[in-house]
């Protein structure tokens, strides 16, 4: 039996957001007929994902819908699966960094408007340092895809924010900064991010088709074992 892929995003009370993950997983299911797929959420939205998987049985991959390390992928995954002992459970990796999101930024950047100078990756933030590492360390993806300066920002729990970041690369003498924000959907960080200054504010990854693929990509590896 093929296993399940119950993709656990973190929630928003936005419907606009709400409404990008739902897309997002229509557009799973679009690359890959016949496999069930599933969405939860760890707050603000139903389901959670215990009343998820107590409906399910045999396998399960957990997909979570987050772009790095944190607190959600360290205690509330690991209390989720511990919560329905009668799945086989396979935890997947976050989703970034990966080339895949470089190439969705790429198109969301394009899709804004004429080329900028140099870009600010606006990420959410964390107090976990290895998340905010893991940001830089998709900026320095994006870097290599646009063959442009691309410096991290953080937009919360961390400096130097988005719009401290696009005010250091125009003073490095970059006159065109765009803004690229690293979140999936609408809702009130993309908001702040719009608010950074940029010349141009691409918008959130959202129901990309390069997305779909990675969390495929990353179900296919823990289904794999």
């Amino acid at each position: 039996m093929t296993a399940t892929l119950v993709a656990v995003a973190h929630g928003t009370r936005d419907p606009a957001g709400a409404a990008a993950l739902h897309a997002l997983i229509a557009e799973v299911r679009t690359q890959r007929p016949g496999l069930r797929v599933e969405l939860c959420f760890l707050d603000h939205a139903l389901p959670r994902p215990a009343e998820l998987l107590a409906e399910l049985r045999g396998t399960a991959v957990l997909v979570p819908l987050l772009l790095g390390p944190g607190f959600h992928l360290r205690v509330d995954l690991p209390a989720a699966a511990a919560a329905a002992p009668h799945l086989r459970i396979r935890p997947a990796a976050p989703l970034g960094p990966d080339p895949l999101l470089a190439e969705a930024l790429h198109d969301r950047l394009a899709e804004a408007g004429e080329p900028a100078d140099a870009v600010v990756l606006a990420a959410a933030g964390s107090t976990d340092p290895a998340g905010n590492a893991e940001a830089a360390r998709m900026a320095g993806l994006l870097t290599a895809r646009l063959d442009r300066p691309v410096a991290a920002g953080y937009l919360c729990a961390s400096s130097p924010s988005p719009a401290e970041a696009v005010a250091a690369l125009r003073a490095a003498g970059h006159r065109r900064v765009a803004v690229a924000p690293y979140l999936l959907a609408p809702g009130f960080f993309a908001t702040r991010a719009a608010r950074s200054g940029g010349a141009l504010t691409a918008a959130p990854l959202g129901a990309h088709p390069a997305l779909a693929r990675l969390v495929l990509e990353r179900h296919d590896r823990a289904a794999a074992g």
